[in-house]
């Protein structure tokens, strides 16, 4: 169920949009800092030597264009908006940012990231736990249709990062179990789908809660008019990162086949590809239904490959 805006909220939504039409009326550029440095590799970012470790053990190899242009000025603790299509390396780029930034002597939220999914935000949960592997981070996702009394529970014992949606971190703010007064980099992520969804009043009152000065990033495969609103009421001459669609290729990707003989091979060979190769996300394709029930219900497979397979073939 999608989180629903709090009752009392300060959010004046008609001033709002009606602030946004002001400002597309007028020339934004003055707004944005320019940024033109490109790293082509993890080791030219100075970032740490654990958090380094942590991306290699994660699979990178290369930073992807987004990669190459973001995580540098995000570490540098600047306000950026990124724009770049789904898949391109953007949760990996605020990740590295805000690991490289977190200080781990102080066992306070330091870090929040908003996604408009639970699933979404799991799973950055994840990749920021991964990358933080060699760190020593602790992170949590705050997310609605789970124990709000283990949220407390955890949130209390303290955290570096909260991963979350609008609704249940507004909740826990508003309890107190979330202090904000150590939060110095806030991170939205996939901000056009959280704006779609209705969270605008939310991550309003989300964002009065916090310190004046903190550091903020939004990232979004587009950017609608009420996006550029939140960047204007947010942030401070942020930094602009657009990653034009004919440098989505396949570059770097190595494709390759592998001939099985006999049809019962063909899972044991799966398994053992994941085994020998790093890999960190996937997606299967079977040809039926029923192939998708087999491959399920084998224990094994399910324990290499790290999740559960579902299947909408028509």
């Amino acid at each position: 169920m999608a989180d629903v805006a709090p009752e009392g909220s300060a959010f004046d939504a008609r001033r709002y949009d009606s602030r946004m039409n002001d400002l597309l009326a007028g020339d934004a550029q003055d707004f944005f800092t320019s940024y033109d440095e490109v790293h082509e590799s993890f080791d030219d970012m100075g970032l740490q030597e654990n958090l380094l470790r942590g991306i290699y053990a994660y699979g990178f190899e290369k930073p992807s264009a987004i990669q190459q242009r973001g995580i540098v000025p995000f570490c540098k603790g600047l306000d950026v908006i990124q724009q770049a299509q789904s898949g391109t390396g953007k949760t990996a780029t605020f990740c590295s940012g805000i690991l490289q930034q977190l200080d781990y002597s102080v066992v306070e939220c330091q870090a929040l990231v908003l996604a408009p999914t639970r699933e979404l935000a799991q799973q950055i949960e994840k990749v920021m736990r991964a990358l933080g592997d060699y760190l020593g981070v602790k992170v949590h996702a705050c997310v609605g249709g789970t124990s709000v009394r283990e949220d407390q529970k955890i949130l209390t014992s303290g955290v570096h990062a909260v991963v979350g949606t609008p609704g249940r971190v507004f909740d826990m703010l508003r309890r107190q179990s979330l202090r904000p007064d150590y939060i110095k980099m806030f991170v939205l992520d996939e901000a056009d789908e959280m704006l779609s969804r209705g969270f605008k009043d939310q991550i309003y009152d989300i964002f009065q809660l916090l310190p004046s000065r903190v550091q903020v990033g939004v990232f979004s495969a587009t950017m609608p008019p009420e996006a550029l609103e939140i960047t204007r009421k947010f942030m401070n001459k942020p930094v602009r990162i657009l990653v034009k669609r004919d440098e989505l290729t396949l570059e770097g990707i190595k494709q390759f086949y592998v001939n099985v003989e006999k049809e019962e091979w063909k899972l044991e060979t799966l398994c053992d590809l994941y085994e020998t190769l790093a890999i960190t996300q996937s997606v299967i394709f079977v040809n039926t239904r029923r192939k998708v029930t087999w491959v399920c219900s084998h224990e094994e497979p399910n324990e290499r490959l790290g999740s559960d397979l579902t299947n909408n073939v028509e």
